[in-house]
């Protein structure tokens, strides 16, 4: 199979943005855009396993949850919806809400989501450029203004909305009372070096999210070898024959390409349908260190907020 660009397709959202630069020259002054879609541009392909995209918040979004793998196919659909949030840029204050302050029943949450309190019962916290989130299926969780974020998800589209602010879309709260965890949100796992290069962000039984730091000039081969979704967060490169700048995304599966990192290196969020990082998956082709397995390299862990090695800020100001 060939290393292809992602097509690219959006939606527009009460809550979006009409200015999605450097991401995208899609904004306009009509539409307010929410979500940049990345898909497989070959129509015939086989359906991917994963939903690759960037949400740009002017608003906040809605109170929510999705529902895991049995109860959706109880339902007659493929599977729930398991994601995991990057964080691009952040407007000062920016916040987002992942699972309850405290352990309520259920009659408790349908009071909390009839008179409105829900909106203070979820646990809000600051955000910053360089924050991820898991957000397994069954968390209830919300998207403050003034955000973009990469996400990776389940192909899945089915979310039950709790609570919408008074706006007339329609609520699902005998299903979302049905699935979501009715306690506070299990703390996110550190993110780990796995190699200088690779970041682990994020793994679960349905993808691993990294992110990849290139140094300048340099020279490697990327091997995906299950369905690998690529984004270009900071610098530029050649990928095989394409051009790869901010904000281009490309899929690949079961291919490999060479990677000729710009003057300026080359950050990249990776995401792959698979429960654990692939030790082959980046080769060094200048051969400066040995190649070492996953296994042999010490696990040092990192603050999910604000990584060492790279800095996104500097983008906030073109948003």
């Amino acid at each position: 199979m060939t290393f292809e660009h992602a097509d690219v397709r959006t939606s527009s959202k009460p809550w979006g943005s009409h200015d999605l630069k450097p991401w995208s020259r899609c904004g306009n002054s009509e539409t307010a855009i929410g979500e940049l879609r990345f898909d497989r541009l070959e129509t015939q392909a086989p359906v991917p396993a994963l939903l690759f995209k960037l949400l740009f918040t002017k608003q906040r979004l809605s109170i929510q949850v999705h529902p895991d793998d049995a109860f959706a196919q109880s339902m007659g659909m493929a599977n729930g919806k398991t994601e995991a949030w990057y964080v691009l840029s952040a407007e000062d204050g920016a916040q987002v809400a992942i699972g309850l302050k405290r352990t309520l029943t259920q009659p408790e949450l349908r009071g909390a989501i009839a008179d409105g309190s829900i909106a203070d019962l979820v646990k809000w916290q600051t955000v910053a450029a360089g924050d991820v989130f898991f957000i397994p299926a069954g968390t209830i969780h919300a998207i403050g203004p003034g955000l973009v974020m990469a996400e990776i998800q389940q192909r899945s589209d089915t979310t039950f909305r709790l609570f919408d602010y008074g706006r007339s879309r329609e609520l699902h709260i005998d299903q979302a009372v049905a699935v979501v965890d009715l306690g506070p949100a299990k703390p996110d796992k550190t993110p780990t070096y796995l190699t200088v290069e690779r970041m682990k962000l994020v793994s679960c039984d349905f993808f691993v999210l990294e992110r990849i730091d290139l140094p300048p000039d340099a020279n490697w081969e990327l091997q995906a070898q299950r369905e690998t979704w690529a984004l270009v967060t900071a610098g530029d490169a050649t990928m095989g024959s394409l051009h790869a700048g901010v904000g281009d995304a490309f899929f690949a599966e079961a291919d490999r390409a060479v990677i000729n990192v710009g003057r300026s290196g080359l950050t990249v969020l990776l995401a792959y349908a698979d429960s654990a990082p692939q030790p082959g998956l980046l080769r060094d082709l200048d051969d400066r260190k040995p190649n070492l397995a996953i296994r042999d390299l010490p696990q040092v862990g990192i603050s999910s907020r604000k990584p060492a090695s790279v800095s996104l800020r500097s983008m906030e100001g073109h948003l």
